[in-house]
């Protein structure tokens, strides 16, 4: 889209800048906005990528210990309990009650965890905390 414009308000610089030296100046900063940006967002998914890549699979804390028992808690409701139940009703296997989870309590906090990560990110865009 930044391409599009760069044709229309280079032309504008003939009607608003005098100096040629100027304009030149300009225009050669307008058409390379595009790619000094392109530049940044690639710089700072490497800084954020540097910062993943430093810490483990599980870093400490609640809230990745939340995270990764929902988490759990999920592939057990979805996957895990009916690919068991299956596995068991095929060999004819008599089995126990398997646990289930209350999956509303579960979505409460599971919603919670990732409104509270959603809005920690939108700070930090917004440069509100560190």
């Amino acid at each position: 889209m930044l391409q599009a414009l760069i044709g229309p308000v280079t032309g504008l610089l003939d009607k608003f800048i005098p100096d040629a030296g100027e304009k030149q100046r300009l225009a050669h900063e307008i058409a390379t906005m595009a790619e000094k940006q392109a530049h940044e967002i690639a710089l700072a998914q490497i800084e954020v990528n540097k910062v993943e890549a430093a810490g483990g699979w599980f870093r400490g804390g609640w809230r990745p210990f939340v995270g990764w028992s929902c988490g759990l808690a999920l592939f057990w409701h979805f996957l895990g309990q009916p690919v068991a139940i299956f596995i068991l009703t095929m060999f004819n296997v008599a089995y126990a009650p398997l646990p289930t989870f209350d999956m509303n309590q579960l979505m409460t906090v599971l919603f919670g965890l990732l409104g509270l990560g959603a809005y920690r990110s939108f700070e930090k865009v917004k440069k509100v905390s560190s």
